[in-house]
């Protein structure tokens, strides 16, 4: 992979440096929280990290800014902020470790994967639509939680619930394509 000095400064990098930053932000401001407007500053902080998110995509496609580097940066970003969104969740409520470990063993296996692809000179270009579905729910059932510190228990299982449906998913998703991609290497 070739990465060129300009790249490093492109907007949609700079975005996804930016999100990087707001994880120990958003970790600090969630852990602290007291009032519920210390939660709305928390929301606030994990929809701007989305918000990037989708503007990085959005410039990089439609104004010829995608680099080699972008396609690195950016799904790390991505992992990182739910890793730490359903850590932080977990604190606060530890039900959220099932969620939490079934995201661990997915993105592990999808690394381990795409390290094996990667050794036989193949790539998955780029997420699916079945992992782009699976992170905007992510995102949204992990932006209600945050925001609703006090929600009942009932209603944090039925989100717990519906997320990780969607994660496993995703993760038959790209088990089925790395098959796929395996058996055309060989």
């Amino acid at each position: 992979m070739k990465i060129d000095r300009g790249d490093w400064l492109k907007i949609p990098n700079l975005l996804s440096y930016f999100r990087v930053l707001l994880i120990p932000v958003f970790s600090y401001i969630y852990l602290t929280a007291i009032t519920i407007e210390d939660y709305m500053i928390a929301a606030g902080i994990l929809f701007i990290s989305g918000l990037t998110d989708a503007l990085d995509g959005y410039i990089a496609r439609h104004f010829d800014q995608g680099t080699q580097l972008g396609k690195l940066i950016d799904p790390v970003a991505d992992k990182l902020t739910q890793l730490a969104v359903a850590t932080m969740l977990f604190i606060k409520w530890p039900i959220v470790m099932y969620l939490l470990l079934l995201f661990i063993i997915k993105e592990f296996s999808i690394f381990l994967m795409s390290y094996l692809l990667f050794k036989k000179r193949k790539i998955i270009d780029g997420a699916k639509w079945f992992g782009k579905i699976g992170t905007i729910v992510f995102y949204s059932c992990m932006f209600i939680l945050v925001i609703m510190p006090e929600m009942s228990e009932r209603n944090i299982i039925a989100l717990i619930l519906l997320t990780s449906i969607f994660q496993v998913i995703a993760f038959i998703g790209y088990i089925n394509l790395f098959f796929s991609m395996h058996k055309q290497v060989q």
